[in-house]
């Protein structure tokens, strides 16, 4: 009965390291074949992320107990980390007009980024003093 659980604790390991590497993969032709840095940061941020933590569950599996819990805590650092840094990757890009604005279908920071006294920051209802 052992052989048959390490066979598949094997066999789990193998599909988690290959769909990881997969989606790795699958982020970094994104990076290269996307055309703005919007749509840039959807690869590097979902496919990235997601490759990267099932690679580090399917390493966990086979490693010691004190080591997968190293692992683990690598991959909540990741879930925390990569959508802040891909927010503030997205804000500075949309300031200094990396961004196509006519591509978006929906511009939230145009309001909140207008200047004080734009036509359109008083008849848009107060965007800006929501104090978000």
């Amino acid at each position: 009965m052992n052989g048959l659980v390490q066979t598949a604790l094997e066999a789990a390991t193998a599909v988690l390291l290959l769909c990881g590497a997969v989606f790795c993969l699958l982020g970094g032709v994104g990076l290269v074949r996307f055309p703005d840095t919007v749509t840039r940061l959807q690869a590097a941020a979902k496919a990235q992320n997601l490759g990267l933590l099932l690679i580090l569950i399917g390493a966990a599996l086979r490693v010691p107990l004190p080591y997968a819990g190293l692992l683990l805590l690598i991959a909540v650092f990741q879930l925390i980390t990569v959508p802040v840094l891909g927010q503030i990757v997205g804000r500075i890009a949309y300031r200094t007009g990396a961004v196509e604005r006519h591509t978006l279908t929906v511009d939230e920071l145009a309001e909140r980024l207008a200047p004080p006294d734009a036509p359109d920051a008083g008849e848009s209802g107060g965007g800006r003093g929501r104090g978000t």
